[in-house]
């Protein structure tokens, strides 16, 4: 199979999670006067939710490809912050020229890579624990 074709393959719920991101980012949501459940500041903490997860999937494709590994690379991690900084701005480009009825605001992609550094710290924690505990 091409080298290619693999990477995508393990990395098939970091695609699906993305798309489902772009989707519920640009929909219309219901004004929120602050009560109820869309509190004030409820979107922020959904692109911070949205975007660990994101970081979670994509360490996990990167696990799995590598049999079960948990080699800590900084290479890696330097290319999923840069790849999900260009996602969420990317998806704030697009609610501020595209989907107009949403707002692009800088406090979202502030949350967005608030998730990814918790996702990143998640995983070399995850990467301390496994390597601690292979040693005799």
């Amino acid at each position: 199979m091409n080298k290619r074709l693999e990477r995508i393959k393990y990395q098939r719920w970091a695609l699906l999670w993305t798309v489902v991101i772009l989707i519920l980012c640009n929909i219309k949501m219901p004004d929120s006067d602050g009560t109820g459940f869309f509190f004030k500041g409820f979107d922020k903490v959904v692109h911070l939710g949205f975007f660990y997860v994101l970081t979670i999937l994509l360490f996990y494709g990167k696990i799995v490809n590598q049999h079960k590994s948990y080699s800590f690379r900084s290479l890696t991690i330097f290319k999923i912050i840069v790849l999900t900084f260009c996602l969420g701005g990317a998806i704030e480009l697009i609610q501020w020229k595209i989907f107009t009825y949403r707002s692009a605001e800088w406090w979202d992609l502030a949350c967005d890579m608030i998730g990814v550094f918790m996702g990143v710290f998640s995983y070399v924690i995850l990467h301390k624990w496994n390597y601690n505990e292979k040693k005799p």
